[in-house]
């Protein structure tokens, strides 16, 4: 396939709040920003990267709705179960709330897994690693974990 994601573009409701929780307590590099009232944005990525991973765009007027069509969850994989853990543990610093208790498998007996929580908005987000979870608990036996939070 000849396709691949170039980068995610979020609706928020409060630029100010959701850049803080994606630059803040996820690590994110704001790379570019739009500050006219109107038309307020920001691009995040890393820093000396090839452009954004994840843009946002103050133009929403309700949260993340999971019942409507279109965004389910947006995933960041992690280069491992330790660096997951270490953002569960800014996460909860930070005062978010999780799907599910720490890091969980993505099927039961499954080596990938990771964590499931919302940003300020509510949208889905998780953080996981392809290898690294064996062991840990699968909140579904038979569902994917990523699918039903």
């Amino acid at each position: 396939m000849s396709l691949r994601t170039g980068h995610t573009g979020l609706n928020v409701t409060d630029l100010d709040r959701s850049l803080a929780f994606y630059r803040d307590v996820l690590g994110f590099a704001l790379l570019a920003e739009g500050k006219e009232d109107d038309r307020r944005y920001a691009f995040l990525g890393e820093a000396g990267g090839e452009g954004p991973v994840l843009t946002l765009w103050q133009q929403a007027r309700d949260p993340y709705d999971g019942g409507r069509a279109g965004l389910h969850h947006l995933a960041f994989t992690a280069a491992s179960v330790d660096r997951v853990r270490a953002y569960e543990a800014a996460l909860r610093a930070a005062g978010v709330e999780f799907a599910h208790d720490g890091v969980v498998a993505h099927r039961e007996g499954s080596a990938s897994g990771g964590i499931f929580f919302h940003d300020p908005d509510g949208t889905r987000l998780e953080i996981s690693v392809p290898h690294g979870a064996e062991g840990a608990p699968a909140p579904h036996a038979a569902a994917p974990t990523c699918g039903f939070f």
